[in-house]
């Protein structure tokens, strides 16, 4: 059971694993993602240093499928610093299946056309340092950034994380009353906060209207938050 607390998972976790594969890593993008130390769990919320991630794939399975774009945004003293913003489709082997496209709407010319998987994830990896990621539904980025790194590098980084679907869950829960899993979706809780439709699954998009999420369940709470509070 104590292994479920945060800050145990911290100490014995993230924190100590990072130590570890530092020693063990070569020099190199993630040689460098693994030198910054991790935000300190009594971090304030508007002190913490987030970066909003989204991922567009070819399907669910992290090693099956690939990652077809990478969108990603910093959010810092209450705001969202547009002016980082970075999106990238990434060149993947094969064919792109026609109702994949339909969802993300990117084309095979456009894929073919994108960035080799190691530039963007290095990238990725430099703008995500010293930094928590945030995200919605986390099993998606958390395995498809731990499978690209193992691809890449041979090694899969401790990946410090907030989840605006598990803030959301855990308020649910306090209420004791059942309710629709779908009102757990990015789109169905941006509704209940008043914030207008987004356009969906392109990874950029998502990433800012996560954070927008995250900035409205952080203000419903009214109190002084703390990165323990919120870490996955």
């Amino acid at each position: 059971m104590l292994n479920h607390h945060p800050l145990t998972r911290w100490i014995l976790g993230y924190e100590a694993q990072r130590k570890r594969m530092l020693k063990k890593a070569s020099h190199g993008p993630l040689r460098d993602f693994l030198a910054v130390p991790f935000p300190a769990l009594n971090t304030p919320f508007e002190q913490i240093p987030i970066l909003a991630v989204d991922f567009e794939t070819t399907g669910l399975d992290a090693i099956a499928d690939k990652l077809l774009s990478v969108g990603c945004v910093d959010l810092f003293h209450h705001q969202i610093k547009l002016g980082s913003s970075y999106h990238e489709i990434i060149n993947s082997k094969g064919r792109l299946k026609a109702d994949n496209v339909t969802i993300h709407q990117i084309t095979d010319d456009q894929k073919d056309q994108g960035k080799p998987l190691a530039e963007v994830i290095e990238q990725l990896l430099k703008r995500l340092a010293g930094k928590v990621m945030l995200v919605h539904f986390s099993r998606i980025e958390r395995q498809f950034l731990r499978q690209a790194c193992l691809e890449l590098y041979g090694m899969a980084p401790p990946l410090p994380m907030i989840d605006t679907l598990v803030v959301a869950k855990k308020r649910l829960d306090k209420r004791d009353v059942a309710y629709d899993p779908s009102e757990l979706r990015l789109s169905a809780l941006r509704a209940n906060y008043g914030f207008p439709d987004h356009y969906a699954h392109n990874a950029l998009n998502d990433a800012i209207a996560t954070a927008e999420l995250l900035l409205a369940q952080v203000n419903e709470r009214g109190e002084n938050m703390t990165l323990r509070q919120l870490i996955l």
